[in-house]
């Protein structure tokens, strides 16, 4: 799901604000104030950043009224930086008891995050393996995965037949097609505003990783940097989209013509098909080299309980109650506001409106090449990679330097965390 179409913010990114971010003083609560159940006395709060679909609000609040052993009161947060106004709160007494996030080491390092392997336990063989994986560390896990949001290209097959434009399978055929489907105010491609979404799908199409098993640097390849010099090639060509009124996230790009292929997520597929009929394919990344493979970001949101809040165990409750034990609250999450594949194995299986179709074909994409996300690879490595396509891609600098200062800084936090 889509975050609010004039935020600038990847929110399909994990954490922009540092973990050490210093809260000045008490920040006040954002969002809608409303979405509290019968209750039982005890006062719970919950974060979400503000989904762009419409509905999704509404959903929230109406999961958290039918709950009936605490008042639950949703923090709709529409500010552009969630992430910040989120970190900065859980330094103070305003902290929520509950909130949705990605998987981050730091968190659990911190003992911010409250361990929910009791939770998710007794149903742990009904999620995807990956989701559990990824929320993690020696042995216990944190976090509960609500959605899973495939990303790829989407394009329009009536323009890429009139170029006689084959469906790219290597960047450098993904480069050649954006120069033909160029034309006029049409620009062959968009990647979103700040090129972000690709980097991890560039490292992977290129055979490369971010971090290898033994979190161990895997992203200084031979085969990235011919990936960042086939990024650059894109970048100075004139055929991407640069600048568009909304980012990456948002269908507005390809649903208002502005290019012919852009990089989105499975999310926003109905509103697609809603603008542009059954004039809608999907595609993952292309292979960057011959050595690599085609990719696919899974990206997605979790629940997190505080576990510095006054409340533990009944948010944990909470948690248990809305995440393991409504399936019918996650499913209508899943299917009903966007595209999403739902992270149990039970409910994938019987959501309807993913089994035919272009959704259908996205779930394979997902099944057949989706990456997920890394709990060890937190935001000063994301910075560092970020830092690199800046000098790289938009600067024209040299790789291989680029990726040597990038070494530096993921060493760094690699020692911290892991020794």
């Amino acid at each position: 799901m889509s975050a609010s179409s004039k935020s600038n913010w990847d929110r399909r990114t994990v954490l922009r604000a540092a973990m050490g971010l210093a809260a000045a003083g008490g920040l006040a609560a954002c969002g809608g104030n409303t979405g509290r159940g019968g209750g039982s006395g005890t006062r719970l709060t919950q974060y979400f950043h503000a989904y762009g679909e419409a509905g999704t609000e509404q959903a929230v609040k109406r999961y958290a009224k039918a709950y009936k052993e605490a008042d639950v009161t949703t923090q709709w947060i529409t500010s552009s930086d969630f992430e910040n106004k989120l970190f900065a709160t859980l330094l103070t007494d305003n902290a929520p008891d509950v909130f949705e996030f990605h998987p981050q080491i730091q968190l659990v390092r911190s003992g911010q995050v409250a361990d929910l392997t009791d939770l998710v336990a007794p149903v742990k063989d009904d999620f995807n393996p990956s989701d559990i994986a990824s929320h993690t560390v020696d042995g216990k896990t944190y976090g509960i995965r609500m959605i899973d949001d495939p990303q790829f290209f989407f394009y329009r097959p009536s323009l890429l037949e009139k170029a006689g434009v084959e469906v790219p399978r290597t960047l450098d055929e993904l480069i050649e097609a954006a120069a033909k489907l160029t034309t006029g105010k049409v620009k062959g491609l968009y990647l979103g505003n700040d090129l972000h979404a690709v980097i991890n799908p560039m490292i992977w199409s290129a055979g490369a990783d971010t971090l290898d098993e033994k979190n161990q640097i895997a992203y200084h390849t031979d085969g990235v940097v011919e990936g960042l010099r086939k990024m650059r090639t894109l970048f100075t060509s004139g055929d991407l989209l640069l600048g568009a009124p909304t980012d990456y996230w948002d269908p507005s790009a390809l649903n208002q013509g502005l290019c012919a292929i852009q990089f989105c997520g499975m999310w926003a597929m109905p509103q697609m098909q809603q603008a542009l009929g059954d004039d809608l394919g999907v595609f993952p990344f292309p292979k960057v080299t011959g050595g690599g493979a085609p990719s696919v970001y899974n990206g997605g949101w979790s629940m997190f309980v505080n576990a510095k809040g006054k409340h533990v165990d009944e948010a944990k409750e909470y948690v248990k109650w809305l995440w393991i034990d409504q399936k019918e609250y996650q499913e209508d999450w899943a299917t009903s506001y966007g595209f999403h594949i739902p992270p149990r194995t039970s409910i994938a299986e019987q959501a309807d409106k993913l089994k035919s179709g272009l959704a259908a074909e996205g779930v394979e994409l997902f099944n057949r090449y989706g990456h997920f996300d890394n709990i060890g690879w937190t935001q000063a490595m994301i910075t560092a990679l970020e830092d690199v396509f800046a000098d790289c891609v938009r600067k024209g600098g040299d790789p291989e330097a680029a990726l040597d200062k990038a070494d530096k800084a993921v060493g760094r936090e690699l020692k911290k965390l892991f020794g």
